[in-house]
């Protein structure tokens, strides 16, 4: 018997949901890097990004909602992700040496695993697949993978049977 396929519209919500952790971690490596306030670059994201056309090519559109929920919360939060994410790393790599874009993807990630109901495997993959966009050639989705699975466990153990 085969799976039954999702209706479109199931599919678009799942892409701009996608699109949203995408955006999210563009958005909180932008407020680090440019020291620029949440709101001003939340605000950017939502009107010269989500859905905008440059050059012939249309950026996709996102799930608003989830948008501003990861960046909210990983500013809200900043500080209980990041020592997670710090006890998930080994003591020779502290969050301070991390890639910047992968600090930001820990943060957006963290922020969806401890404040949103979404089924832990779902956010790890999805935001395993954030790392493969950004880094298609390199072995950081294995470690993103490995570094989420351990914040997960530590977040939500109950997620894990625990």
């Amino acid at each position: 018997m085969s799976k039954p396929t999702p209706s479109s519209a199931q599919s678009a919500r799942r892409q701009m949901r996608s699109a949203a952790r995408l955006y999210a971690v563009q958005a909180l490596f932008q407020m680090e890097a440019a020291s620029q306030p949440a709101e001003a670059v939340r605000e950017e994201f939502e009107n010269h990004r989500f859905g905008a056309v440059y050059e012939g090519d249309t950026m996709a559109e996102g799930d608003v909602d989830l948008f501003r929920a990861l960046t909210l919360e990983a500013v809200n939060h900043q500080a209980r992700i990041d020592q997670l994410t710090d006890k998930a790393l080994v003591d020779r790599w502290p969050l301070g040496r991390i890639d910047p874009t992968l600090r930001a993807l820990f943060r957006a990630a963290g922020a969806e695993i401890i404040t949103q109901d979404t089924p832990i495997k779902v956010a790890i993959n999805e935001f395993v697949d954030v790392a493969k966009a950004f880094f298609p050639e390199g072995k950081e989705a294995k470690f993103v993978n490995a570094v989420l699975d351990h914040m997960a466990r530590a977040a939500r153990p109950e997620a894990f049977g625990a």
